[in-house]
């Protein structure tokens, strides 16, 4: 089980998270959620060792992962904006990351086939659209067959079979035991995939459960209309 154990970051003045506590268990599906400057983004760069928390720290089976580097390569990434050298092609830029890590890419060629690359592989990424590179992105963090993977906001412009695919992928790598982080402001995508809600709210959790639970709690019918109640109460 991955926790995040009492996170706190400040930037100046401004307190980003404020004793973040969370459990993440294998084969789920946990989305974080909030509104614009929420700390989703902080909270995200601090498990990838990208910022450093002021207090508290990240384990994974009782080991304080933030210390140890080599665990990062566990790690599929999907960053929400792909920016890459324009000059690179795709072909390249996979090269690139599969030449600066350990880890042998296991599901490239299936993903590329999956999500019809081909044509786009030897072509500059300033050629290819947003939606293009999402989909490079995505082969990127999936290719590697990592047991744990961070997507920012994945489906923000894929088509929708491309977005369907990237799913349907997310479905089966939960169901062969991989902890999977999630943030998205697509509410259908988070109540179609998440095994457990994460709502933040000014650097704090504020509700940390499963999707039935929160609407119950409420008092909503639906998703949208709890995380609104949640947003406008805080």
């Amino acid at each position: 089980m991955i926790k995040f154990n009492n996170i706190s970051k400040k930037f100046g003045q401004n307190q980003v998270l404020t004793d973040v506590n969370i459990n993440l268990e294998p084969s789920s599906l946990n989305s974080f959620l909030g509104p614009n400057g929420s700390g989703k983004t902080t909270l995200i760069k601090i498990f990838l060792g990208l910022v450093k928390p002021d207090t508290g720290n990240i384990t994974d089976k009782d080991e304080n992962i933030l210390e140890n580097y080599i665990y990062k390569e566990n790690i599929g990434y999907m960053t929400q904006i792909a920016n890459y050298p324009d000059n690179l092609t795709a072909s390249d830029l996979m090269s690139l990351v599969i030449a600066v890590r350990s880890r042998k890419p296991v599901m490239k060629d299936e993903l590329i086939s999956l999500f019809k690359l081909e044509d786009s592989l030897k072509k500059p990424l300033k050629h290819l659209s947003g939606g293009t590179k999402q989909k490079v992105n995505a082969v990127i963090a999936l290719m590697f067959d990592c047991p744990i993977l961070v997507l920012d906001e994945p489906t923000v412009g894929l088509d929708p079979q491309s977005s369907r695919i990237l799913k349907d992928l997310l479905i089966k790598e939960r169901s062969l035991g991989k902890t999977i982080l999630l943030t998205s402001h697509i509410l259908q995508d988070v109540e179609e995939l998440s095994d457990k809600l994460n709502v933040l709210i000014d650097g704090k959790i504020v509700y940390s459960g499963n999707k039935n639970e929160l609407i119950s709690q409420t008092g909503s019918q639906t998703l949208e209309d709890s995380i609104i109640k949640i947003y406008t109460a805080s």
